[in-house]
């Protein structure tokens, strides 16, 4: 089985202290000089998993102004907060969200595979608009998210991109576009017209070409060339239904009475990408998410060697319990591994999943025998980051990036890999941009 290479080397160290790796110095970095910056902070953990080297037994990592400044091992000069039995690593990246659906108490029944639960979710959204809440589902997912270690989201958006305070998860925000006729050009131009523009801070703009049965080729094209132009990278459903098949070979199967009782048809039918032509258009994208991917092993011929082609652009995220809820079976992730792409994971939302727990996604992989613990963690933290295009600011610990981090609370842990994934091991800490987003720092200095 083979594996996308990872980022990063093996922690060096410093002869000052063992296991130190060398700061830069806090004027190396972004805001160096600004009045009153916040204080230094060195937090040591029973472990620490900085993904892109060892595990490092009795790890501490210390913040300048909000920055990653020292990483080591052992026990660091200075005051220094040590956060007991815990096991400390990168903000966990949630690769694949729809946080509209953040208010649902239990997902969406799956009767009738994708094609009856879409039809079901369209009666979900007119409820929700009807309800006139004044609290967003979107600000109720973002504040879950810290509080399951999440400092990083891939999010699929049908509305303009919100403002996001601090602190907060940062949002990748692929602003979604669909449609079989000839009108749906024009509603993307207008979607996207302003799309960098107005990102706010902590909000990175992305487009999404919904999904093979709901974006005709002329569309697909289009929003490709936007996303070149723009340089945005972009993120697309497919091969999460069986039945996509059907659509796309002859225009007939659940897809097409979906879209017909829809009013979604067009007449004359739409000309319509398979998959290999998903693969290979979306790869001129700047960066590209391939999404579910759970029936890719058995679509057109020539899918898989298309997605190893093209690896160096292309990701896939992975989202195993809604795969089991719509598909019955989880993605063919030997498989994928195979062609060499790097694989994500996502929590999807609340429609398909009972909750934002991203650790959820990880077990149900390592339970099924899948990946190992260090396995999913990776496709949970580095290459997640990788495949929302945000690999320059989270999924890793090094020195000089900015401090997304997570403490899990494991009690004495073994194999701090498989300890942090254990459904009684809760988050205790977590810090997004250096700033405090979920729990309390604890008062036992050193």
């Amino acid at each position: 089985m083979t594996t996308a290479p990872r980022e990063g080397k093996a922690l060096p160290r410093a002869p000052a202290e063992r296991g130190t790796v060398r700061s830069r110095g806090p004027s190396s970095f972004p805001g160096a000089g600004v009045t009153s910056p916040p204080p230094a902070l060195t937090l040591r953990a029973r472990w620490l998993i900085p993904v892109a080297g060892r595990a490092l037994d009795g790890g501490w990592v210390r913040i300048e102004r909000r920055r990653i400044v020292a990483i080591g091992a052992g026990r660091p000069s200075g005051p220094t907060t040590d956060l007991g039995d815990v096991v400390l690593l990168p903000g966990l990246v949630n690769a694949h969200t729809h946080l509209e659906f953040s208010r649902l108490e239990r997902p969406i029944a799956a009767d009738g595979g994708l094609p009856g639960w879409i039809a079901r979710r369209g009666a979900v959204r007119r409820q929700a608009a009807g309800a006139g809440d004044p609290r967003s589902a979107g600000a109720v997912g973002r504040a879950e998210s810290p509080a399951a270690g999440v400092t990083a989201l891939g999010e699929i958006a049908t509305a303009p991109m919100p403002t996001v305070p601090r602190p907060a998860p940062r949002l990748r925000v692929y602003r979604e576009c669909r449609g079989l006729g000839p009108a749906a050009i024009d509603r993307a131009k207008a979607a996207l017209a302003t799309a960098r523009a107005v990102a706010p801070p902590g909000v990175f703009p992305g487009v999404s070409p919904h999904a093979p049965y709901s974006v005709a080729a002329p569309l697909a094209r289009w929003l490709v060339a936007a996303a070149r132009r723009q340089r945005l990278p972009l993120a697309l459903h497919l091969a999460e239904s069986a039945d996509e098949a059907g659509l796309i070979e002859d225009g007939t199967g659940p897809f097409r009475e979906l879209l017909e009782g829809l009013g979604a048809w067009p007449t004359p039918p739409p000309s319509l990408l398979t998959a290999p032509q998903w693969l290979a258009l979306s790869a001129r994208a700047p960066r590209a998410l391939v999404v579910h991917a759970t029936h890719l092993a058995g679509a057109a011929p020539g899918s898989l060697e298309c997605l190893a082609r093209h690896r160096r652009r292309l990701a896939v995220a992975v989202c195993p319990r809604t795969a089991l809820l719509l598909a019955g079976r989880l993605p063919p992730i030997d498989r994928l591994r195979a062609t060499g792409v790097r694989l994500a994971l996502g929590t999807d939302g609340r429609g398909s999943a009972p909750d934002l727990d991203l650790r959820a996604e990880c077990r149900t992989l390592v339970e099924a025998g899948l990946v190992s613990p260090a396995e999913a963690l990776a496709m949970a933290t580095v290459d997640a980051a990788w495949g929302i295009g945000l690999e320059h600011l989270c999924g890793r610990l090094a020195v000089g990036r900015p401090a997304d981090l997570t403490a899990i609370d494991t009690g004495p842990p073994g194999d701090p890999h498989a300890a942090l994934l254990d459904p009684a091991a809760r988050v205790v800490l977590t810090r997004a941009g250096g700033r405090l987003a979920h729990g309390s720092v604890p008062d036992r200095g050193t």
